[in-house]
């Protein structure tokens, strides 16, 4: 079974998201930048749901950064679900990395969709 980590400072958010993948891929979770990385080094998933505004001193921008710059992390698949939708925005997160962007609100079964279309 495939492996997603999600991250999100918001726990009904990473709620969401794990009852959502939950039934296809084996779900982590962490709630700030610097679990997340840990966790990636760590547990090496598949592909990582990652918000952008979070707490702390790395946000998801810098995730992605570590995770492209990183030889034997950056074949992971990476999702931007953010609250900022405008379309500078969205380039921003194409042009650090991101495999795809979610703007919040956002259809859980699109998300799905994709995670099904990329890991299996």
């Amino acid at each position: 079974m495939k492996t997603v980590l999600i991250v999100d400072d918001h726990a009904d958010m990473r709620r969401l998201l794990s009852i959502s993948a939950g039934s296809d891929f084996h779900v982590l979770e962490a709630e700030d930048g610097e679990s997340a990385l840990e966790a990636i080094k760590r547990q090496r998933p598949d592909a990582v749901l990652l918000d952008i505004m979070m707490p702390g001193a790395m946000d998801g921008l810098q995730v992605l950064d570590a995770i492209r710059a990183d030889p034997s992390l950056k074949h992971i698949r990476v999702a931007m679900v953010t609250a900022r939708g405008q379309a500078s925005d969205l380039g921003i997160g194409k042009a650090h990395g991101a495999d795809a962007y979610f703007v919040k609100p956002f259809s859980p079964l699109k998300l799905l969709s994709w995670l099904r279309a990329n890991l299996n």
